[in-house]
């Protein structure tokens, strides 16, 4: 009797441990009222990180490389991240941009492009020709997308803009100069001759300085060509053009869209119409431009690139141009300088 008591004691004692045990694993991985397990949370491991809700496994990097700041060049920018996300590439989500601005350096831009390519990012914005080249001269794997280049096959970024056959493709930012200088005859039609101004250094630049002295001789205009070199000689060279001519024309031109200002400045206070590639560079001090809105040039490349990230390949990919211009007239500048604006252009007077 004392041994089956003695038993009857171990036996409950067993199932008291059991239930406990039970207890504490049901603690560490409680049921759900149905009975179904819920999942224990997961645990950080090191070097590695879960990804946000909805997004993939592996977050694309895609890096941005712009030669300088100046607002046409920024709005690129901008609307290429838009288009990103407006097709389902959010950054912080599936996508990190890693943006990068030379500042108008050689040095920077080599630095820069190095470091897209040492960390094997999964695609390149390049903004701008020097960018474009930097990028495109240290890889022929990663996919290169440019924007505001105005000549690529120019530039040796493209084999052809209908097959640029590559890694590298992308949109030009060729302006309509024929249509610029008819809009310079008609406002300022008493005009005799035209100053060019324009910096040396940028292939971009020189091509349209051509087309724009070509065109300006097609309307009976004498030319007088300046140039500068950097930013330093911007104030200088506009100086220059005082009393030389009776309008100024400045193409797309990164290194004056910077300072277009000191430009603007200079030429109203010698009441100088400044006519200008592009709508920032009005808005800055400018007169009137008939010209590319970068923002949907940007959006355009940004569209491109989601392709590309969807697997189209960038060497049969044709190099794409905006189809729509836009006038944009500074009506500060207009009535600073005594400049009448015709009734057909009223609608497009902004006064920043």
């Amino acid at each position: 009797m004392k041994n089956f008591k003695t038993a009857i004691a171990l036996l409950l004692a067993l199932s008291l441990c059991l239930g406990m045990l039970g207890c504490t694993v049901a603690a560490q991985n409680p049921s759900t009222a149905d009975g179904d397990a819920t999942p224990a949370p997961a645990t950080d491991v090191p070097g590695t990180s879960a990804p946000a809700s909805g997004a993939p496994e592996n977050m694309l990097t895609i890096g941005i490389l712009q030669y300088v700041t100046h607002n046409a060049l920024d709005a690129a920018r901008e609307g290429f991240i838009k288009a990103l996300a407006d097709n389902g590439f959010t950054e912080g989500v599936n996508v990190t941009f890693d943006v990068q601005n030379a500042q108008a350096d050689t040095n920077n831009l080599s630095t820069m492009s190095n470091r897209f390519v040492n960390n094997k990012v999964d695609l390149v914005l390049a903004i701008a020709t020097p960018a474009a080249q930097s990028i495109a001269s240290l890889t022929t794997t990663i996919p290169v997308l440019f924007t505001a280049v105005t000549d690529p096959v120019d530039a040796r970024l493209v084999a052809s803009a209908e097959a640029p056959g590559g890694n590298v493709t992308g949109t030009n930012d060729m302006n309509p100069i024929a249509e610029q200088f008819d809009l310079l005859v008609k406002l300022v039609p008493e005009a005799k001759t035209v100053g060019i101004l324009y910096t040396s250094s940028e292939d971009n630049s020189v091509l349209q300085a051509a087309i724009a002295k070509a065109e300006a001789e097609k309307r009976g205009l004498s030319v007088v060509e300046q140039t500068v070199t950097n930013a330093n000689d911007v104030q200088q060279a506009a100086q220059s053009l005082v009393g030389k001519c009776d309008a100024v024309y400045i193409p797309t031109d990164n290194t004056l869209a910077s300072a277009i200002p000191t430009i603007g400045a200079v030429a109203e206070e010698a009441k100088i119409p400044l006519i200008c590639g592009e709508a920032n560079m009005v808005l800055g001090g400018g007169l009137a431009t008939l010209g590319i809105n970068y923002y949907n040039l940007g959006y355009q490349t940004g569209e491109m690139a989601v392709r590309v990230l969807n697997g189209e390949s960038t060497a049969t990919m044709p190099v794409e141009s905006l189809k729509e211009f836009d006038f944009t007239i500074n009506g500060n500048v207009a009535d600073a300088i005594g400049v009448t604006i015709p009734e057909d252009l009223k609608a497009f007077i902004v006064r920043p």
